[in-house]
């Protein structure tokens, strides 16, 4: 079993007034012009409020940028299936709803769609809230930031499983090859983007 040498402080980040502090662009509609490298400013910043390692953040962003995520493109799609996730991180609108009622968030689901950097803050927010809730020991065969980001993918109830050693679906082992394998690349939009900054109780500040 892993377990960390002192437990994470509560956190209740509050709501920058602009979403993370400043707008981001939009990402283009050709979905090859896409990179999570772009937002690495809002993701150390979004990372910084929330609590959590930047890199797990960016991590997070480059296993979700299997779509372009333009507006326009992200509203059509709802329009042919509703449950759809939205923005940048890929939320769900329910999984939205317990992030902005947790943190006191202002702003409604839609914006995810619209404003990239609201989008990153939210996936900060809820990474943070999954850290709170995930046990101090857990199973050596994943590291912290490996458990989060399957919370992130497959769920609190979920990724507490995994923790305890039940072993992941077939999704779930997919997302995790691919967290693994963007760490070094996300590092990478980290230190040429934004002020990587030491991960803390992670302990996985350089990947």
């Amino acid at each position: 079993m892993s377990e960390r040498t002192a437990a994470a402080p509560e956190r209740r980040p509050v709501e920058p007034a602009d979403g993370d502090g400043g707008a981001a662009r939009t990402p283009p509609l050709r979905p090859g012009g896409y990179d999570p490298a772009d937002y690495a400013a809002h993701v150390v910043r979004a990372a910084e409020t929330a609590g959590v390692p930047p890199l797990l953040v960016m991590t997070v962003l480059h296993n979700e940028a299997y779509k372009p995520h333009h507006p326009l493109l992200e509203r059509l799609w709802q329009w042919w299936k509703p449950g759809a996730s939205f923005g940048v991180a890929n939320m769900h609108r329910a999984t939205f709803e317990r992030v902005r009622r947790t943190h006191g968030l202002s702003r409604p689901w839609r914006d995810l769609r619209e404003d990239p950097a609201f989008a990153v803050h939210a996936a900060a927010l809820h990474l943070s809230d999954l850290d709170r809730s995930l046990p101090r020991r857990h199973v050596r065969r994943y590291t912290r930031d490996e458990l989060l980001a399957l919370g992130y993918n497959t769920g609190e109830r979920n990724m507490r499983a995994f923790a305890r050693g039940v072993p992941p679906g077939p999704m779930a082992r997919s997302y995790l090859r691919r967290f693994r394998a963007f760490r070094s690349r996300a590092a990478d939009a980290l230190a040429h983007g934004g002020a990587q900054r030491d991960a803390g109780p992670h302990g996985e500040g350089t990947g």
